[in-house]
């Protein structure tokens, strides 16, 4: 019996660790999978300096694979879209896009997220330690709302692990699922269900719970379900259904509480999922180990039961189809399993009990399998007469099969009670009830319906989408409502009707988007002059939409305008142009003119607006000017004109131009035809057209060139033109002639101010042009000369001019108001022409004395020798208050030459400038010269003058009351010649005669700086060492000893001892930077500073000796303090710590313990740190005195002081003794502070081994388990050695380092030994297996495949690989590979080690499974070398998979096509060339003809005419009768029927003429067998050839040979044939005629153009031709009589 199929079916889409996934990131905390669309993996490295990466699966497209180096606590992906979700510090949740990488919301919650998932497209759910939120994040913005509380958890949940959170749809009811360990050592599994209507929770048992719905027999709406599975401590197992929020509409849906069958070897196991199939109506139980249950959601009866994973789930998700559930298990296998259709019902009804739950089934899902029981059903209601059953059985049939037109008949003649429906409307609410119609359904439930008036009901069903439209529906609908038809056309895609149904509803625009949504295009020119006749405004607009379709015009342009025009619509027309010409694209130039001359004829005030928005550019602009022109729209025409002579006779009507217009024309002509255009402006008409022209000039100047517009002007002789073309030009002008021109213009019309302001303010007129212009012009008013010659200084050329014409009023005006500043420059003029002084005197006197540039004036006066002429102006000019410094300059001038007291002058007055004043005296007095220099601090001049005149006294108490360090420097300078003179008057007479220490101080730097140090000692001895009053100044006597440090230091101890007033700090450090220690030292003895001195002499003078008499002399702490240091840094640490002890100074501990040690002087180091503590507690103290103890073995004294109070650093004592190998004393460090670590370390190295043992035991530590398991081996404890490495290898980062030390000990069985015992630890680990395998490979290989045998599923393959490999173990290679799915690998090493790792079957079974297909070829090129007799049995296992042609090649390539003759002739039936070609040639060789012919007949794909010309030449007749059948196949006749003739196959060659179906060649063939007198041949010809032989021939052999006998039954048949083609022939004419008549009176009928009104629409003009009959227009075909109302 065979075995029934299961209804189940199980996928892998995807391995998890094949996409380099590590087996530990495969978790319930680092997997998630939130539905069958992505699993996210949060992983990390194994190495720790790899970054942390989450890898995104989409399972919906394998090869979309994403990782990203993100860390978080968890991630989740979006049930549909690229989003994740991260979680970050159990509070911190990010939303991000993986596509646009945009960061969608960011929240920080107030508790830590332990659970969280989404619950539908926009919602995540948060379960935090107290709350449930609900977060509504996916809203479209940036700023999501904060989550929302929904209820509190239960204190039963608070223990629970949450694995689990589920909603219903409406979100108002929810329930949380969390498990924990129960008292038994099982699961067990809590729930808290909320309702959000009544705002309570209840507690429940339970480990997974869903929501769904269902819609029960007789109910309107669904009926909510709440569905949850437990697995109680017990072990019983139930599934719980019950209803929630009942409809009192609804049935009652009674609760189910049903058992659970759960398998033995799932005793820990529980419920990890339930999911709901919603199109099948099936629950799905998924468990922790891989088992499914599938129950009934009505009735909860189970209905399979089977394993799907072999290794343990962690998650499961239902697929969006409702078909099936996702799971991930422990080995990181994502498996589908979903309902296989064809297989559900007949398993279910295998149970009888269960036959009316897969009846029901078979309905909702559509499910095959129980057609025959609805079938069955149908026809015994029918027969029982219970008509309405039976209608409810047909509606409900799976995939409608009993929903036909027969049904409908059988149900319509159904009688029907009194007082009821009929039958077949009970069948339609049926349909209705639970879903839709189909088209004969629909038809026949329609038409009663509208009938009855009842057309609403049949709108409200086609809204609800439970009608199936078509075009005969809309018929019916249409005489009832048209909107309502309307939609049944669209809806059933009648584009000819739907038109038709707009137009007629004056829906014109929606016409077009209909059109182009459904890709169908009616006769628009039709349509729109339908439209233009009924509504000419939506006409255009309809026209415009037409036009400018997207993509392309429907309509010509052209016969829309005409349709316009001809109905006299220019507007519309003008509109429709209007907007389809817009784009202003050349090729509609044509329509562009068409539109303006419409518009200029009738309207030209459109036009004008057409035009002057510039929309087109492609017009006939010659024909459109004309036209312009004789519309008076002259501005158009000027635009429009090109013909120069045109322009100038339009341009010449300036009164009917606008004068802005025309200025802005001018800009578009050329210069000459403009030029040329205001030549004939102003010839016409120079009156009416001057202002414009001016105007025309003024604004192009710049184009039309000033001077061709001067000419042009000039020409007409217009000064007055000139005048104001120049005015508005000259202000931007640059040109030196516009300048002039309008001054010669502006003097010509009397316009002197615009002379003069143009004299004042131009930059660009030829000025001696201008200034001769106007000494000749001799104008009454000489101003714009005097500006001219003042603006560019022809100052002589104005005087001169002036005073020849002996107008001094003019000089005097130039002088008083032009320009006074010019008054020096006059002055000199007269001068110049020998003016009588009381003239000038005069002149000077009207002159406001401030104005005047006085230096000016004096030089010109100077330079002439007539200063003296200035006194009384000056004296006049100070008197007045004039306060100028070139006053007083002059005065003092004039006072030197005359010698008028001058010194007095010079000192007493502040006013006038000193340098040049003293420059002015140094030839004259060179005394004067010092007065004026000193005066203004003139440094230079005066030190210059000085040292020319030997004057070095006055320049020695010069520098020194001037007190300027830049200028001591200056003339301390080694370059001055003159220093030594005049450091000789410093020294004696400047600074003993100054009594200012400030001033001496500065020149004493002053020395310093100029690095004098001998002259400088000369000059500090006789200040202080003679008496004076700086004798006693600390400043000056500190200058002395420093400088008698740095350049004579013989005298420096003299001084210490001589002078009392110094700075003894500063002098003894400076003593100490110039190398004078004793110096220095004498100065700190002599002020008693012993703290310096003893450093003088430890850190300078270096000896330690002196120190320590020093100290002794001294005797005071500090002192000795100074002199332990430096004994300590000269390591005499003895002598160090006795120095210490004297001065009780604690403070320098750490130095001295470090010292101390490192020199061994631990006993004086004791005594040390026994004076330390008196005062200090610091922990460095008390650890150093206890490591003492250690170091000098004093132990009791060492375990007092830690049992006494310290605060030494035990541990840092303990490690320290450890390092230095006191292990006697670390072991006592160690014990006081209990640190078993390091005490089992430290009892390692004193060979206490046990002890060490407990104390790792104690201390738990990684660490220390290998430090001991290290001495434990080195000493051969291997019983020890194995207690702690049992502890180390379950640390998988350990277990590496372990192995490698056994090995290079040599341990090899120990080691072994080592992981075998690992094996059965709680926390065995990969690596374990793995190392233990890689083990027996090195060092015991015969245990390996035994090994492998039992572990291989958690063992580390491809490690495992390269040891076999390594140890040339093929087999467990092989093995290995087999079960890591490599199997590409595994048959290459088959192959590649087929003396020890290839067996047959085993192999066969690979290579089936290998993706490389090359493997394949070079698997039969292995056997074909190694195993050429099982060649056929690897060809017949890999026939589906291969490329038949290419391994024909490669065998025909070796000549070895006899080896596979069983599998061409297995896969011939593929009807491969180079198969049949390969099979003909080889049966050809063994002449087995029957085979051959066979495969000729059945397989074609070969070359025929080759395999038949090689037949043709076989020996064998049965060949060359194949030949001759390939050549009949292959139509060629002749040839077929010549092999056959001389083979003498004459039935074969009657056969191949029949068939050939050519006359020739059966006449040929016929008088062949006349010839040879073969008359059975020629009766079979008749039979066989019977419509392909003329009688006439027939009948001309026959008389011709004498064979009417065998000729007689052609001719009866032929006969009889002729007889009965008339008959048929004649009946056929009378129905064609019956035809004919029905068919024009039908046309008679119908209108011509289907729905055009004919009667009311009038004539149609000049519109084209609507097509020919039948086309379609986009108006649907209607009954005449339907327009009878219009």
């Amino acid at each position: 019996m065979a075995q029934r199929p299961i209804p189940l079916q199980v996928e892998q889409p995807v391995l998890l660790p094949n996409l380099n996934i590590q087996p530990a990131s495969i978790s319930w905390q680092n997997c998630t999978l939130e539905s069958d669309h992505y699993v996210c993996v949060r992983q990390q490295s194994s190495d720790a300096n790899s970054p942390a990466e989450t890898v995104i699966l989409d399972l919906k497209n394998l090869n979309n694979i994403v990782r990203r180096p993100i860390r978080a606590d968890s991630a989740i992906m979006h049930l549909t879209e690229p989003v994740i979700a991260l979680r970050a510090q159990q509070r911190t949740l990010q939303l991000f896009n993986l596509q646009t990488k945009a960061r969608l919301s960011t929240y920080t919650h107030h508790e830590d997220i332990i659970f969280w998932r989404w619950i539908s497209q926009t919602t995540l759910a948060l379960v935090s330690t107290q709350s449930v939120y609900h977060w509504e994040v996916m809203t479209g913005t940036t700023d999501a709302p904060n989550p929302v509380k929904i209820f509190d958890r239960q204190a039963q949940m608070e223990s629970c692990q949450i694995i689990n959170y589920v909603v219903n749809d409406d979100y108002s009811w929810s329930c949380l699922v969390g498990i924990s360990s129960g008292p038994g050592g099982g699961i067990r599994g809590s729930m808290q269900l909320f309702s959000k209507a009544r705002n309570v929770s209840q507690p429940l048992e339970g480990h997974a719970a869903t929501f769904g719905s269902i819609r029960l027999d007789g109910a309107s709406q669904d009926t909510k379900l709440f569905a949850f599975a437990v697995r109680l401590q017990t072990g019983e197992a139930k599934l719980n259904i019950v209803e929630v929020d009942h409809d009192p509409s609804n049935p009652v849906f009674p609760k189910r509480l049903i058992n659970v069958h759960w398998p033995t070897e799932g005793n820990a196991d529980f419920p990890l999922g339930i999911h709901i199939a919603n199109k099948y109506g099936l629950i799905m139980v998924v468990t922790k180990f891989g088992f499914i249950h599938l129950h009934d959601l009505e009735t909860g009866t189970a209905l399979f039961l089977n394993r799907i994973s072999e290794e343990t789930v962690f998650t499961s998700a239902r697929d969006d189809d409702g078909k099936g559930v996702v799971i991930i298990n422990k080995r990181g296998q994502v498996l589908h399993t979903t309902i296989k259709e064809e297989a559900l019902i007949p398993y279910v009804m295998d149970n009888p009990a269960c036959a009316e739950i897969a009846y029901k089934l078979a309905s909702k899902g559509g499910l095959p399998g129980a057609d025959n029981l609805y079938q069955q059903r149908f026809e015994s209601l029918m027969q029982q007469a219970n008509y309405s059953d039976a209608a409810k059985v047909a509606a409900s049939s799976p995939r409608g099969f009993l929903r036909t037109r027969a049904t409908m008949d059988r149900l319509r003649t159904a009688p029907t009670q009194q007082g009821s429906i009929t039958v077949l409307l009970q069948y339609f609410g049926y349909l209705l009830d639970q879903g839709g119609l189909n088209r004969e359904e629909t038809l026949e439930l329609a038409r009663p319906v509208l009938a009855q008036g009842r057309k609403h009901l049949i709108e409200k069903w086609n809204k609800e989408g439970k009608l199936t439209c078509s075009e005969e529906l809309g018929d019916l609908a249409k005489p009832h409502d048209l909107n309502l038809a309307l939609a049944i056309y669209k809806a059933a895609n009648v584009p000819q009707k739907t038109v038709a149904a707009l137009a007629e509803l004056g829906q014109f625009d929606l016409i077009l988007r209909y059109c182009d949504s459904v890709g169908y295009q009616p006769d628009y020119n039709v349509l729109l002059q339908h439209i233009v006749r009924v509504n000419p405004e939506k006409g255009a607009e309809f026209a415009a939409t037409l036009a400018k379709h997207e993509g392309g015009p429907l309509i010509s342009i052209d016969r829309v305008t005409d349709i316009f025009q001809s109905q006299g619509m220019i507007q519309q027309a003008t509109a429709f142009l209007l907007d389809v010409l817009s784009p202003n694209l050349p090729e509609q130039g044509h329509l562009q003119t068409k539109l303006l001359e419409m518009n200029l004829i009738h309207a030209p005030q459109v036009a004008d607006a057409i035009l002057g928005n510039d929309m087109f550019s492609h017009y006939d602009k010659a024909r459109i000017s004309q036209l312009c022109e004789q519309a008076g729209l002259l501005t158009r025409a000027l635009e429009h004109n090109d013909d120069p002579s045109a322009i100038k006779r339009i341009i010449v009507q300036t009164d009917k131009l606008p004068e802005e217009w025309l200025i802005n024309y001018f800009g578009q002509l050329t210069v000459e035809l403009s030029l040329e255009c205001l030549d004939e402006m102003m010839k016409v008409n120079i009156r009416q057209n001057l202002q414009s022209v001016i105007r025309i000039a003024q604004k192009y100047s710049d184009l039309l060139g000033a001077n061709r517009i001067i000419e042009l002007l000039e020409k007409y002789r217009t000064a007055e033109g000139l005048y104001f073309y120049l005015g508005a030009i000259v202000n931007v002008s640059e040109d030196k002639d516009v300048h002039f021109k309008y001054i010669e213009a502006a003097t010509r019309v009397g316009q002197l101010g615009e002379v003069e302001r143009i004299c004042r303010e131009s930059n660009f007129y030829d000025a001696e042009k201008v200034k001769n212009f106007l000494k000749e012009a001799n104008l009454s008013e000489q101003l714009p000369l005097i500006i001219v010659c003042d603006r560019f200084n022809f100052i002589h050329d104005l005087v001169l001019y002036l005073y020849k014409n002996q107008q001094f009023k003019s000089i005097e005006v130039y002088v008083q108001r032009v320009n006074p500043s010019r008054t020096p420059a006059v002055i000199g003029g007269l001068l110049d022409v020998d003016c009588d002084e009381g003239i000038i005197k005069g002149l000077l006197a009207s002159v406001t004395p401030s104005s005047i540039p006085i230096d000016e004036l004096v030089a010109e006066v100077e330079s002439r020798n007539r200063l003296k002429l200035l006194l009384p102006f000056l004296e006049q000019t100070l008197a007045a208050g004039n306060q100028q410094q070139a006053v007083y300059n002059a005065l003092a001038k004039i006072y030197i030459d005359s010698n008028n007291n001058p010194e007095r002058f010079l000192k007493d007055n502040d006013q006038y400038d000193s340098l040049v004043v003293g420059k002015y005296c140094e030839k004259r007095d060179p005394n004067l010269a010092f007065i004026a220099y000193q005066k203004g601090q003139n440094d230079l001049e005066l030190i210059n003058i000085t040292n020319e005149n030997s004057m070095f006294k006055a320049q020695a108490r010069y520098l020194l009351e001037r007190a300027d360090s830049e200028i001591w420097e200056y003339v301390l300078s080694a370059n001055n010649m003159h220093r030594r003179s005049l450091v000789d008057q410093v020294t004696s007479t400047a600074v003993p005669a100054s009594t200012d220490p400030d001033k001496v101080s500065v020149a004493v730097k002053a020395f310093i700086t100029s690095d004098m140090p001998t002259e400088l000692i000369e000059l500090l001895e006789k200040i202080i060492l003679e008496p004076s009053t700086f004798s006693d100044n600390p400043s000056l006597q500190n200058l002395l000893m420093l400088t008698a440090a740095k350049s004579d230091r013989g005298r420096m101890m003299n001084y210490i001892h001589q002078l009392t007033n110094y700075t003894p700090d500063d002098i003894a450090q400076q003593c100490i930077e110039v190398g004078m220690y004793e110096e220095a030292f004498e100065i700190f003895k002599k002020h008693d500073n012993h703290v310096e001195a003893i450093n003088v002499l430890i850190d300078h003078i270096a000896s330690i000796d002196r120190s320590q008499d020093y100290a002794d002399r001294v005797d005071t702490p500090e002192v000795w303090s100074r002199v332990a240091k430096a004994q300590l840094d000269g390591l005499r640490v003895t002598d160090s710590i006795e120095s210490y002890i004297r001065a009780q100074d604690p403070s320098n501990f750490l130095e001295v313990i470090e010292i101390a040690t490192h020199a061994g002087k631990d006993e004086d180091l004791i005594k040390f740190l026994r004076m330390a503590r008196k005062t200090l507690r610091e922990v460095p103290v008390d650890t150093a005195l206890a490591f003492c103890y250690a170091r000098t073995n004093q132990l009791p004294e060492l375990e007092d002081f830690l049992r006494a109070a310290n605060v030494a650093d035990v541990e840092a004592s303990g490690d320290k003794a450890y390092e230095e190998d006191y292990h006697e004393a670390a072991k006592i460090f160690y014990t006081s502070i209990s640190n078993w670590a390091k005490l089992a370390t430290t009892l390692v190295h004193l060979e206490d081994y046990q002890a060490a043992v407990e104390c790792a035991r104690k201390a738990n530590s990684v660490k220390v388990w290998r430090q001991v398991n290290e001495a434990c081996v080195a000493k051969k404890e291997f019983r020890l050695a194995q207690i702690c490495g049992l502890n180390l290898i379950v640390h998988a980062e350990e277990l590496t380092d372990l192995v490698r030390q056994y090995e290079r000990n040599g341990y090899f069985d120990e080691l072994i030994g080592l992981l075998e015992a690992g094996l059965g630890l709680e926390r065995a680990h990969m690596g374990i297996f793995t190392e233990l395998g890689i083990a027996l490979s090195k060092y015991h290989p015969e245990r390996v495949m035994e090994h492998l045998r039992l572990f291989w599923s958690r063992i580390n393959i491809p490690k495992m690989i390269r040891a076999s490999e390594e140890a040339h173990l093929w087999p467990e290679v092989v093995f290995l590979y087999v079960h890591y799915d490599e199997f590409d690998n595994a048959a290459l090493a088959m192959m590649e080690r087929a003396a020890d790792a290839w067996e047959h079957q085993s192999f066969k079974d690979t290579i089936t499974k290998v993706t490389n297909l090359e493997i394949y070829y070079r698997a039969l090129s292995f056997y074909l070398e190694e195993q050429p007799t099982l060649l056929t049995d690897l060809l017949q296992a890999l026939t589906p998979r291969i490329d038949v042609n290419r391994v024909v090649r490669m065998f025909l390539k070796s000549d070895n096509i006899p080896l596979i003759k069983p599998f061409l002739l297995n896969v011939q039936s593929q009807n491969k060339r180079e198969v049949n070609n390969a099979l003909n040639e080889l049966l050809i060789e063994e002449e087995d003809y029957k085979t051959l012919r066979d495969s000729v007949n059945n397989y074609d794909n070969y070359d025929p005419v080759d395999l038949a010309q090689r037949l043709e030449r076989h020996d064998l007749i049965f060949f060359r009768q194949i030949a001759a059948d390939i050549y009949r196949k292959n139509k060629r006749w002749e040839k077929s029927i010549t092999l056959s003739k001389q083979d003498r196959l004459f039935k074969d060659a009657i056969e191949t003429a029949a068939i050939s179906g050519k006359a020739d060649v059966v006449e040929e063939l016929l008088r062949y067998f006349v010839d040879i007198g073969s008359r059975e041949c020629y009766t079979g010809m008749l039979y066989a050839c019977y419509d392909l032989i003329r009688p006439d021939v027939v009948m001309e052999v026959s008389w011709r040979h004498g064979l009417h006998d065998f000729t007689m039954p052609y001719m009866i048949n032929l006969m009889y044939r002729q007889a009965t083609d008339l008959e048929t022939l004649k009946k056929d004419n009378e129905e064609r005629k019956a035809r004919e008549a029905t068919q024009q009176k039908k046309e008679e009928d119908t209108p011509i153009l289907g729905s055009r009104l004919m009667l009311t629409q009038g004539p149609i003009g000049s519109a084209p031709s609507p097509g020919p009959y039948g086309q379609s227009n986009g108006i649907a075909p209607q009954p005449t009589g339907g327009f009878r109302a219009y």
